[in-house]
């Protein structure tokens, strides 16, 4: 039904998506699923809800100067120069193998030649947003597949911009009359600009954004102005409002308030970014989609077998055991909103048709949903497939078996400690200290650095790995220590500590096991599980700080006035 007040429309797609996107939180989606399902549920071909689309066309189109401002935000010409050579190989493999195979199996189904290159390249780009938050979720941000996933997407980023201006480039020629004359004018604002963005990063960024930040509100005001600025400059000069707002946060990326804006922006973007999904709903034509569903299977179907199998490949073929690569891999089974964008350029220059945007939504669709619970479940997955997987295994995972790693792992030793951080170290350091030999376990390179440079022995590894039990010296071990963090999801065979018991009961090791506990829930389970000692830190902490005080005033009792 029609709502003639723009007002009173804003507000009911508003709370429709608030309605439609608790029920996808409840089903573990992101709310990119569900903000095109409202456009489609909003649109002329269900509820007939959404009219003041030039409205909602403009706010897309802010939301996307928003989102690629804060892109830009974190191409730091330093951040990328840090990129090591697995993050590189893999990201460029993977883009690349991705638009060959993609190209070829959409000219196999009949796409024309312009539109196949343009859906290939839509179908290398992965969600970073969407990524993190998983990764996050589930504590794998730091773990080695979780690092190595985060550089090639940063990779992957670096391509979106370059295709991007690729496009920009190619859109001048097309729009304007002028042929050669238009292209060269659009080159040289191009370096203008870019050359204004060096100028004002070398001396301008670092003192505008110091008087700036005094106040954390004109912080936000500045930065979407500022890429709205860009964005319109852009569009005058022709290249493009998405390469402004890029270029807006590319002049910015230098400072060290990047990140303050960063986190201040990441709602205002998710609340634009509804209007831009919105909008690709509404453009969803029901009736034509009927023709469309075969071919998005299919891409789908590459999209979420494909890519995993072609990061897993690489991987396997750098030296990484096919665990960490098959759960890197699988942080690329789905498209981005990026893809999106870039196939709504394609339609603005008139390369594609809202058709073929609309097979690459529907490929989104598909694939971001599915591709959540296979991150979500990525080691139960994994557990599934991996009698299939045996063909990426290398003999010497040279990556992952380190002189450093096999020197530690062959040591005599009282105490394995799975878990580097504050807790694990702590309790490493007590032990060493009263004489006992620690091999300090982790997944974070960075933990695992800090321990060795503390003088104690470590190797690297992932108490999830059923695997990994087999390679640890345990003949003479007297007791193994889990200070790791439990994962979302309760006591599954997810969670390392359960993992870790599995594992080293597998291998017949009969000493003792010390697991810690942050939920009372656990510990019973903890314990028929076969755990022996159950390590309370919060509960442990409490005590000790109750005796040092009732210590205290029981000295204050006793002390003569």
């Amino acid at each position: 039904m029609p709502i003639d007040n723009t007002f009173y429309e804003i507000a009911a797609l508003v709370l429709l998506a608030s309605a439609i996107g608790l029920v996808g939180l409840m089903l573990r989606q992101p709310l990119v699923v569900s903000f095109i399902a409202v456009g489609v549920i909003a649109g002329p071909g269900v509820l007939g809800i959404a009219q003041s689309t030039e409205y909602i066309h403009l706010l897309s189109e802010i939301s996307i100067a928003v989102l690629l401002f804060l892109v830009g935000l974190k191409l730091d010409m330093s951040l990328v120069r840090t990129l090591g050579p697995v993050a590189l190989a893999t990201g460029l493999g993977q883009v690349t193998f991705t638009a060959v195979f993609g190209f070829a199996i959409c000219v196999a189904l009949g796409i024309d030649w312009l539109t196949a290159i343009y859906v290939s390249i839509a179908l290398t780009f992965s969600s970073t947003i969407i990524i993190v938050k998983l990764l996050s979720d589930k504590r794998e941000i730091d773990s080695l597949h979780g690092r190595i996933a985060l550089g090639f997407l940063i990779v992957q980023d670096i391509v979106v911009v370059l295709a991007m201006v690729t496009l920009s480039a190619l859109g001048v020629g097309v729009a304007g009359d002028g042929g050669a004359g238009d292209v060269l004018g659009v080159i040289l604002y191009g370096i203008a600009a870019m050359a204004f963005v060096a100028a004002f990063i070398r001396w301008v960024a670092e003192p505008v954004m110091r008087m700036v930040s005094r106040s954390p509100e004109l912080m936000v005001i500045f930065a979407v102005g500022w890429a709205a600025g860009f964005a319109s400059i852009g569009d005058l000069m022709g290249f493009g409002k998405e390469l402004g707002g890029l270029l807006a946060g590319v002049s910015l990326a230098t400072t060290q308030y990047r990140d303050a804006i960063g986190s201040r922006l990441g709602s205002l973007r998710d609340f634009l970014l509804l209007f831009f999904f919105l909008s690709l709903g509404l453009s969803m034509d029901l009736g034509t989609l009927g023709g469309q569903v075969a071919p998005a299977l299919v891409l789908s179907v590459f999209v979420l077998v494909g890519n995993p199998l072609i990061v897993l490949a690489i991987m396997s073929y750098m030296g990484y055991r096919k665990r960490t690569g098959f759960l890197a891999g699988l942080t690329v089974a789905q498209i981005s909103e990026f893809s999106l964008i870039f196939m709504a350029m394609g339609v603005t220059i008139g390369h594609v048709t809202e058709e073929s945007l609309g097979l690459v939504t529907l490929v989104g669709l598909v694939t971001i949903a599915l591709s959540t619970y296979m991150i979500t479940y990525s080691h139960h997955l994994y557990g599934f497939l991996e009698r299939w997987l045996t063909p990426f295994e290398r003999r010497h995972a040279f990556r992952e078996e380190g002189g450093e790693d096999a020197a530690a792992s062959h040591g005599n030793y009282d105490f394995i400690l799975f878990g580097l951080g504050r807790y694990g170290r702590e309790i490493g350091d007590r032990l060493a200290a009263h004489g006992y030999r620690i091999l300090g376990v982790d997944f974070d390179p960075e933990a695992l650095r800090a321990w060795r440079k503390a003088g104690h022995k470590g190797c690297f590894g992932d108490a999830t790995d059923p695997e990994f039990a087999s390679h640890l010296p345990l003949s003479r071990v007297r007791a193994v220590i889990a200070a790791v963090p439990r994962t979302t999801g309760g006591l599954t065979d997810a969670d390392p500590r359960m993992a870790l018991l599995h594992g080293l009961r597998s291998q017949g090791f009969h000493g003792r096991i010390a697991l810690a506990m942050h939920t009372p829930t656990d510990s019973d389970a903890l314990k028929r599980q076969g755990a022996d000692i159950i390590l309370t830190p919060f509960a442990d902490a409490a005590e000790f700080a109750v005796a040092a005080m009732e210590k205290v005033l029981a000295e204050d009792r006793d002390r003569p006035v």
